[in-house]
């Protein structure tokens, strides 16, 4: 069977899943059918109309960016616009266009944005730099079943896609109890007394985890291998734990001086249009890190206790507040805080397809995308 774009999507969202997202981001297919056919996926940190003509080059390219193309609502879909123009080039070139922005920034596979340069400064003791609870991507199925029968449910439902966390599959938890029920006219009841009597039924309770994208399959499974005429179940949100959140913080191995660490960071990531406010020679231990724009979270990294921030796109009053209050900072520019992770990501993805059986390569694209000369 020949790859489509939906079958990469359901790649891509099984590791990255939507729901970890920001409320106010716009991830997923962009541009495009999923019917459509893949023969190549290429990844790019940005859409740009180089872009888009590397795509054309073979036919059926899925563009797997980081940075949406549609990123705000668009009130028409005509060239006015730079999204505008873009998407309908896309689209009369037949090139899919798919995004994994924010679900991409706050993973914890050592694919997320920030995690080259936690590499690069070796740092200890990390933590995200902001935590909040909210509902993942994950889901507990509880059912209900015969002793007898628990095992062919379990292997049924493993098979589908439950049971899998971290690199452990058929994982499940079951505890025994007593079932009651009483069989009306028109039922097949598996055991009891027959129709109209109460029946009290030793069970165990099965419960596994499962991708919320496969709730469908699970459940379509779980009623097809369970014995149960009727099958009582139940779907459980689970909330992300304090491990997911947006940023990295952690600790320089030995003190640095702000300059050091400003060139540190230029010439490893690389970062040629480095700058950095601050004193220095202030020795600084707590880094935290946010790739891409982080204007936003400037407050968060004081919170958290860093000496100092690394990230892009600071601007001049909110960097002169900011020093003023003690915190040194890095503005290593977005596009190189975030281009880094693009080839851990492209890995990712690709060993995730081959893993269900997809075949489209899996390619970095050649055309550079940062706009600062």
């Amino acid at each position: 069977m020949p790859d489509t774009v939906a079958d990469w999507l359901q790649v891509v969202h099984d590791r990255y899943p939507p729901a970890q997202a920001a409320t106010w981001d716009n991830v997923g297919l962009q541009v495009g059918d999923p019917d459509w056919l893949v023969e190549r996926v290429l990844v790019s940190l940005d859409v740009t109309e180089a872009v888009l003509d590397e795509a054309a080059e073979v036919a059926q390219t899925l563009v797997l960016a980081h940075h949406p193309l549609l990123f705000r609502p668009l009130r028409r879909l005509t060239p006015e616009t730079a999204a505008g123009r873009l998407a309908l080039l896309a689209a009369t070139r037949r090139i899919t266009v798919a995004a994994a922005h924010t679900n991409l920034d706050v993973t914890d596979d050592g694919a997320g944005t920030n995690d080259p340069l936690v590499a690069l400064l070796e740092l200890t003791e990390v933590g995200p730099v902001t935590t909040e609870l909210r509902e993942g991507a994950r889901l507990k199925l509880v059912t209900f079943v015969p002793p007898e029968a628990v095992e062919p449910v379990l292997d049924a439902l493993s098979a589908a896609g439950a049971g899998r966390i971290g690199d452990y599959e058929r994982c499940s938890f079951r505890v025994e109890g007593t079932g009651t029920f009483r069989p009306l006219p028109g039922t097949d009841p598996y055991s009891g007394d027959g129709i109209g009597q109460d029946a009290n039924e030793r069970e165990l309770r099965l419960e596994m985890e499962l991708p919320r994208s496969r709730a469908g399959t699970v459940v379509a499974t779980l009623l097809a291998a369970h014995p149960y005429d009727e099958v009582a179940y139940d779907l459980v949100p689970l909330l992300d734990g304090a491990t997911t959140g947006f940023g990295r913080v952690g600790r320089l191995p030995t003190p640095m001086r702000l300059a050091d660490l400003a060139e540190r960071i230029r010439t490893g990531l690389p970062a040629p249009h480095l700058r950095f406010a601050g004193d220095p020679d202030r020795e600084v231990v707590r880094v935290a890190i946010v790739g891409g724009a982080g204007d936003a979270l400037l407050d968060a990294a004081r919170a958290a206790g860093a000496d100092v921030y690394v990230t892009g796109d600071l601007r001049h009053h909110v960097t002169l507040d900011a020093v003023s209050l003690g915190l040194q900072l890095i503005d290593a520019g977005h596009h190189a805080t975030e281009v880094a992770a693009m080839p851990t990501f492209q890995r990712r993805v690709e060993a995730s397809a081959r893993e269900v059986g997809l075949r489209a390569p899996v390619v970095a694209s050649r055309t550079p995308t940062v706009p600062w000369r």
